[in-house]
Formats: C-alpha cells, structure tokens, sequence
C-alpha cells in the first residue's frame, strides 16, 4: 500500500532523527584496546548467534564516521542517536582509555560541524565481560561502575553534548538477557533475573545527576514497550502480568517512584534507603522504543511462567516473523494510555527507535525499493501524530536505523536500515526508504502537513 503523499501535521520544532548503537556498527574492536563485552563472549559461543556471525566488519563505523554523518546530514535528521561503548572508554570496567575516548570526541565534533546534535546513549548493551564476571547487572556494584563511566563519559564530551539516553531498553537486558537467555549475557534465570531490573533503574538515576552536573539539557532512559492485547477474554490476568513486567515496572519507579505489586510473580527486589528517590531523579524526557503490540495468552498449567506470546489476529508481520505483527494504531494505544496513566508525571516523550526488518539482498544490484518499510515508518509515523493530536506531549520521533547492522543473535540476517550495508565490504547503499524519510522530514518542515 502506498502511503498518503500528504504527510501528517506535527508541531513546529518536532524533531527528527535516525538511530544506531555502538557493537551494531562500529567493528574495529581491536582498534584502540576496546575491551570485551559480553556481546563478544556472546557471539563467539557456537549455536547462539543465527548465521554464525560476528560484527566484524559490518558497517566499519569506527573507520567510517565520516559517511555516517554525510548520510545523516543529506537526511536533513536534526539529531543522530548513537551509543557510546563503555568497553572502548573504560575496558573491562577499569582505567580510561584515552583513544577510546578520542573516537567519539571526533565524531561529535564532525556531527556539531555538519549541523546534526548529537545524541548519545551511554549504554547499548556492551557491558564489560569482566564485570558480568562479577555478577554484571544482578550485582549493585556494577551501578558503581556505571556511575564512573558515566563521570568519564561526561569530563570528555560534557562541554559539547547536552542531550543524553542513559540506557537502553533494560526491559530487553532483564528479560531477553538475564531471564530467558535470547541475548547476551545469555542466562536463564526467570524471574530471579529481577534484581537486573533495580539495578539499571538505579544506574539511571545515578548517571542523570552524574550528567546534569555536567551540564547537561536534556537527560532520560529509554525502554522498549508494547501495547499489550489479551488473545482471548479469559487472557486478561496473564495479560496484565505480561504489563507489568514488559512496561510498569521499568516506567513507574522513573516516573512514579514506587514500583508495582509484584506479589503475584514472588519477586522482592533489592531496594534499599533512597534508592527511589534516586531511580526518579528529575529527568527532561521519557523515551520510548516501539516496533510492535504484543499478544499474551495464559500459559500452560506446568508453565514455569504464567504467560506466553502468540501471534496477534490478522497482523501482517515484519521479517521477523509472527511475533512481530505490525499495528501502527498500537504505538497511538500505547503513548494515549502513558499519559493516562501517568498524567502530569509523564514529561515530554521521544520515540526512541521504530522500525522494522525485510529480507533484502546481502549485495544488491541497483536500486533497494524497500516498500514495505516505508508503509511500516509511515503508518507509526503517522501514529506519533495521532498521539499528539490527543494529547500525548511527543518531542521527536527516531528511526531505527540509520543503517542495516549486526541485529544480535540474529547476526545479519535482519535488516532494519534506510541505507544498506554489505557486511563484507561495509559498502553504503542508500535505500528508498532513505529518500522516502529525507523528503518526509522536508515536507513536514515547509507545512506540507499542516
């Protein structure tokens, strides 16, 4: 289906922007005594990543910055969502690394100079093996070595970057990471996976003062959430437990500063004296990622878990597959219940990351016509809109990705960007998709919309 030519009406100063993380694209992991990550022990361990691959070469960012932000400028993004990797600035959690450092002081100044803000993450994942080691997120200390991470993050890059993520999507370390097993560090503890969850937020809050201290304008936490649907009416028990571990709990502590009951699952988290207050330290911003609504049944009776996800009713679906359904009206229903939920403790929202997979060629010959992500960005773009127009207070809406990547354990069988990447050559092809949001971004700008 071809999308509307008439683009939907934002407010002025709505912001645009394209997204990547650091282990996704920059490759050269052995280029300035970056450390491991618990990515590297993860796809080194045979059976785990889908095509057996690594992130090398991939993108090439790290050599290839300067692509990178002419793509981003001709894309006319006002800000560029990047991560930064603790295991390049501070390896294995101990002493700076100056030539870590020295990367992303380049790429700032290179983003500043092209007229794209810069908009860093401080952590996408690529936790210090040394630390998991340790006890990685289930252990308290780890926040500590978040805190000074953070402290060297913002002494480098403080004057010059004002707007900060503090992490991203603690819902997919806790659960996919720490419970189940699907993503590095690749354990599988179910619910006493919990404690990872305290532990992030806590980080969160402690690196939002570390980075306010700096200076900083603009600091939130982004978590991946979901609109949840109940496959059937006698669902909605299993349904509203699927909520509260996918959405409440990781939102509610920041927003709200208490967590919910979580009597039901048996789980007693590791709070202690002050924790919340810091967990909810005043932040400028709310992010969220969104790809898809998900579709919860009750379990079986012997189910170690009292929910499971099924396809949702006639959903067409992302290369994903059926797990990933594509319902745009799911982003509207989502942001819409935020804000009534939350009220006036819900501050100003960013999409974080919206986007979505197709099967495409490993090196094309000509011209990507990627038509079904268009349709996908157009249709939860045009969601964000209808979320404004009732109410809900969106500031900027993100792509994900800038471009095609290392997708985690599926390797590079998954290509989410507006510009393909042969992971070979990490060769740059701008796909149609990149035009489509190019001109979109320009249209709305001009009024076209409004």
């Amino acid at each position: 289906m071809r999308p509307d030519p008439v683009p939907p009406a934002f407010p002025t100063g709505f912001r645009w922007s394209a997204a990547t993380a650091a282990f996704q694209i920059e490759g050269a992991r052995g280029a300035d005594g970056r450390g491991r990550s618990i990515w590297d022990d993860f796809v080194e361990t045979p059976g785990l990543v889908r095509d057996g691959s690594t992130a090398e070469p991939g993108p090439d960012s790290y050599h290839r910055a300067a692509d990178d932000v002419a793509l981003l400028s001709e894309l006319g993004v006002d800000r560029y969502r990047f991560s930064i990797s603790w295991t390049r600035v501070r390896p294995g959690g101990g002493a700076v690394n100056p030539a870590g450092l020295d990367y992303y002081d380049r790429l700032v100044d290179a983003l500043l100079e092209a007229g794209v803000t810069p908009f860093p993450t401080l952590y996408h994942w690529d936790l210090p093996a040394e630390l998991e080691a340790e006890g990685g997120w289930l252990n308290r200390d780890t926040v500590s070595g978040f805190a000074d991470y953070a402290r060297s993050v913002a002494d480098a890059l403080g004057d010059r970057v004002k707007n900060w993520y503090t992490i991203n999507e603690p819902v997919s370390t806790s659960l996919q990471g720490y419970a189940i097993g699907e993503l590095a560090p690749g354990r599988q503890l179910l619910f006493e996976s919990l404690p990872s969850v305290h532990h992030q937020l806590l980080a969160h809050g402690t690196a939002a003062g570390i980075l306010h201290d700096h200076g900083a304008e603009q600091v939130g936490i982004v978590n991946n959430h979901t609109q949840v649907l109940p496959a059937r009416e006698e669902d909605g028990t299993a349904a509203y437990l699927y909520d509260v571990l996918h959405n409440r709990v990781f939102a509610e502590p920041v927003l709200l500063g208490s967590y919910p009951d979580l009597a039901a699952l048996g789980v007693d988290l590791p709070i202690r004296d002050g924790d919340l207050e810091t967990i909810r330290t005043p932040c400028e911003f709310y992010g969220v990622n969104f790809y898809n609504p998900t579709t919860i049944r009750s379990a079986p009776q012997e189910s170690p878990i009292p929910f499971e996800q099924v396809p949702t009713p006639g959903a067409a679906h992302t290369g994903f597959g059926a797990l990933w359904p594509i319902v745009p009206g799911a982003l509207t229903e989502f942001l819409v219940d935020a804000k009534q939920r939350y009220g006036d403790a819900l501050p100003p929202v960013i999409v974080g990351e919206n986007g979505a997979s197709f099967p495409e060629p490993d090196h094309p010959d000509g011209r990507i016509d990627d038509t079904d992500r268009i349709a996908y960005l157009d249709g939860h773009i045009r969601a964000v809109a209808d979320a404004i127009a009732q109410g809900v207070p969106v500031q900027e809406y993100t792509v994900w990705s800038l471009l095609d990547n290392f997708e985690w354990a599926e390797g590079f069988t998954q290509r989410f960007g507006l510009v393909h990447v042969d992971q070979v050559t990490s060769a740059r092809t701008p796909k149609a998709s990149y035009g489509w949001y190019r001109d979109l971004i320009a249209q709305v700008r001009t009024g076209a919309g409004q």
